[in-house]
């Protein structure tokens, strides 16, 4: 069984910093993607940032130049970076482990968090 535990999250001003971790435990052989996702009320759930394992980095072009997406293989964790936020960055925040291998050779699983807010407001 894999979890994964998101942090960071909170309430911030617009043109604050938040920095957003998510944690993956259990037997873990190998993770192909982690990303963060957003959900705002009345929204559908959509894609902030992917790194693949290797370092393929990819964002959604309203968070470009404003947030970083980084990752630590040895700890199964990705971290978010948010600088420069703005009111409509205020959503829930989803951690997202896609091509997850329990072992070698294994089947491949996607694991979502259970999601951290995250609230710009003056």
């Amino acid at each position: 069984q894999v979890h994964l535990v998101e942090s960071g999250g909170g309430l911030v001003q617009p043109g604050g910093s938040l920095t957003l971790s998510c944690a993956a435990s259990g037997t873990i052989f190998s993770i192909g993607a982690m990303g963060w996702y957003r959900q705002a009320p009345g929204k559908q759930r959509e894609l902030v940032a992917t790194i693949i394992d290797g370092g393929r980095i990819n964002y959604e072009d309203s968070v470009k130049g404003r947030f970083t997406i980084s990752r630590d293989n040895a700890k199964n964790t990705v971290y978010l970076q948010m600088n420069s936020l703005k009111p409509e960055d205020t959503a829930v925040y989803y951690c997202k482990a896609d091509s997850v291998r329990l072992r070698i050779g294994g089947h491949t699983y996607l694991y979502w968090g259970q999601g951290t807010q995250v609230t710009v407001s003056s």
